[in-house]
């Protein structure tokens, strides 16, 4: 298959040749006087120049769209492999069955009603999608233990944040998502980490984030602990706004609770 700028100079090319041929042809033999060939040549010369311009207009359209249509198949590609990847890291870390996707879509969803949209709802998606990722870099002796962990082993824990932005920061399709593996467990009240960032210093993705994610880890059973009543886990996020939570964001979740839960079914990621 020719190349499509292959194609597109052949095609100028074919019709330039064509129409100089025809066109030269066309005024010798309707105009006589050298005044009206003058004016012919003039004329030709500006029509030439628009159906050139146009046509190079459409060309070059039908080319941008076969890229994007391609650039939309790699991205799609890259999602999917990234969405497996995480489900394979859920496994590996004893997460519950679909831990990711169901924050992921939730995240989603909670940005789009604190009116975050277009690439910006990718962005959070894939960074909601790769929270834990730090967490590949975590011995399973820390990562699943089924107690208390103990102070040093917190400390290799808290970590993974770190380890995430190191991962993610080298890769360009994932460099704008980095705020919520990075910033997810920074705290409103500055009592967070890695950084110790507080109020709006903490990313709005991440902020959105940290009340999905701890939301799922109470209402869920993990390895350490048991699920907790619905109506309790509501109860703590109400009382945590202004300590661990943005309250706009508490606010935002709870009015929404129903509508945000059942975003979690929703069978697109993004």
């Amino acid at each position: 298959m020719i190349k499509s700028y292959y194609r597109t100079v052949l095609i100028y090319l074919i019709f330039a040749s064509l129409w100089i041929y025809f066109s030269d042809s066309v005024v010798a033999i309707l105009i006589r006087t050298p005044e009206g060939i003058t004016q012919a040549q003039n004329l030709k010369g500006l029509a030439f120049v628009a159906c050139t311009s146009l046509m190079l207009f459409f060309l070059i359209r039908s080319d941008l769209n076969r890229i994007n249509e391609v650039n939309v198949k790699l991205r799609k590609s890259y999602d999917q492999t990234l969405e497996g990847w995480v489900q394979v890291m859920d496994i590996r870390h004893k997460e519950t069955r679909q831990h990711s996707l169901r924050v992921t879509r939730m995240t989603v969803k909670l940005a789009s009603l604190m009116g975050v949209e277009g690439e910006e709802l990718t962005f959070i998606g894939r960074g909601a999608m790769m929270h834990d990722a730090g967490k590949v870099g975590i011995p399973d002796s820390i990562l699943i233990k089924p107690g208390p962990l103990n102070e040093e082993e917190w400390e290799v824990m808290k970590q993974h944040p770190v380890i995430a932005r190191d991962m993610m920061q080298d890769i360009e399709f994932l460099q704008p998502s980095i705020d919520i593996p990075y910033s997810h467990h920074e705290r409103w009240n500055g009592s967070g980490y890695p950084e110790g960032l507080k109020g709006e210093e903490i990313p709005l993705a991440a902020r959105l984030f940290a009340i999905i994610d701890v939301w799922d880890a109470l209402v869920e059973k993990r390895v350490y602990k048991e699920s907790w009543p619905e109506d309790q886990v509501m109860f703590y996020l109400q009382e945590q706004a202004g300590i661990h939570f943005d309250p706009q964001v508490v606010d935002l979740f709870l009015d929404n609770y129903l509508e945000v839960k059942a975003a979690a079914l929703h069978p697109s990621v993004f």
